[in-house]
């Protein structure tokens, strides 16, 4: 039996129109999710958690989280942050801004749809 595999570019992958200011795509597999997301200057995610670990990348512009019990970071293009499963955060595009999410495992709210808090 061979192993299943994917091949795509997120010029194939539809575009989820989340809000006004949030697009996102992604792709996963069996263990990991790989997203793009969109943040229009100004864009808000509300403060959640999650039982994944979450590794952002910045491609462009620039987002102020804000993690745990108040601690702030700004991660610009270039630099990354590792979130920890279950650690509350929000965050703000500080700019417009492109990033590259990868969670482990593959977040189920998003999957089957219920992750409301992203669409207001």
């Amino acid at each position: 039996m061979s192993e299943k595999w994917k091949y795509t570019s997120f010029a194939k992958i539809p575009v989820d129109h989340m809000n006004p200011l949030l697009d996102r795509q992604f792709v996963h597999g069996e263990q990991g999710m790989l997203a793009r997301i969109t943040l229009r200057k100004g864009c808000i995610v509300p403060r959640h958690n999650h039982p994944n670990e979450q590794i952002t990348y910045i491609l462009e512009g620039a987002l102020k989280f804000v993690l745990g019990d108040g601690e702030e970071v700004v991660v610009r293009a270039g630099e990354v942050l590792v979130i920890p499963p279950n650690l509350p955060h929000s965050a703000e595009a500080l700019e417009d801004t492109v990033d590259l999410d990868v969670f482990t495992p593959p977040r189920a709210d998003w999957l089957d749809g219920t992750d409301a808090y992203l669409r207001k």
